[in-house]
């Protein structure tokens, strides 16, 4: 009796079990009756007929991240690099998801590679690093126009490594140690240039300013000896005039004789203690009259002074 009780109530709890449907936030399964799509059940408790109905696949509806191992590609440039990726996927219709493709997962990986590769072959090396945006943009259109008839939607897609093989990378560093030494050398030649041009523009400075110079002082000096001769002129003239008026006066033109007399002498007397050649006047005789006449003159202006 204990037995058949316990054999009734395994059987009752079985066909609830098989009855009564609970779907996750997270998922939708789709459901089958004899083989057959029948619907696709959103989250929620749903009743299903025993043994008729079941529950044929379950999808997860959540963004999902797929792990692109890395590969072997090759560039436009003929270099081998390995790339590897992530791409981010999302189930849309559970029905496509189930009946579309096999494993959408596994698809979508090689689908992601195939394309990268393809890719990467239309882009030279340095290309590959610095458009990479780019190259992310066109993966997931590409994935997401294959993708379509199997229900999912390709959000994005991450190039995650890009490493080219040993060689390259030996080249790559010798190539930017020659272009760094390129890079110092024309920074060396335009410093050398600057600094070139930087002489001879003091040195043309310089003789502009010598020749300013010289300039100015020779203006100057011709404005001195200008001003210079205009105050000779002026004195000579102001002398001229007291000479002129001395005349004038009683025994100025006597005056002016004595005077004349003794610079003659002065000037007679340093010729003669200066020269190498001594000067004989021709004729004595008139010397001594010459001296004659000069006391006349003499006792003349003294007696015109008492």
């Amino acid at each position: 009796m204990l037995a058949t009780v316990t054999f009734v109530f395994l059987a009752l709890l079985f066909i609830v079990i098989k009855l009564v449907l609970i779907v996750q936030m997270k998922e939708v399964c789709v459901i089958e009756r004899l083989g057959k799509f029948r619907a696709i059940t959103p989250p929620g408790l749903h009743f299903l007929i025993p043994f008729i109905d079941r529950v044929a696949y379950r999808h997860e509806t959540r963004e999902q991240v797929l792990d692109i191992p890395a590969q072997s590609c090759i560039s436009r440039d003929n270099i081998q690099i390995n790339v590897d990726g992530l791409v981010y996927i999302q189930v849309m219709d559970g029905a496509k998801a189930s009946y579309g493709i096999e494993d959408y997962r596994r698809a979508s990986v090689n689908l992601a590679q195939t394309t990268m590769r393809s890719e990467i072959g239309k882009l030279n090396l340095n290309q590959t690093f610095s458009e990479r945006d780019t190259l992310n943009e066109t993966i997931v259109r590409e994935i997401d126009k294959a993708s379509d008839p199997w229900g999912i939607k390709v959000l994005r897609y991450e190039v995650r490594n890009i490493t080219p093989s040993d060689n390259v990378i030996h080249t790559l560093e010798k190539q930017m140690e020659a272009e760094r030494q390129k890079r110092a050398e024309i920074t060396l030649a335009e410093a050398e240039k600057e600094s070139t041009i930087n002489l001879s523009e003091g040195v043309r400075q310089e003789a502009i300013n010598l020749s300013e110079g010289d300039k100015q002082k020779q203006i100057n000096e011709a404005h001195g000896r200008a001003q210079e001769i205009a105050i000779l002129t002026q004195a000579s003239a102001e002398g001229i005039n007291f000479i002129a008026k001395a005349a004038a006066q009683p025994g100025g033109e006597k005056a002016i004789k004595m005077r004349l007399l003794e610079q003659f002498i002065a000037q007679t007397g340093n010729i003669l203690q200066h020269a190498d050649v001594s000067i004989v006047p021709s004729e004595v005789a008139k010397l001594e009259s010459f001296f004659q006449g000069m006391d006349k003159v003499t006792q003349n202006i003294q007696g015109a002074k008492s």
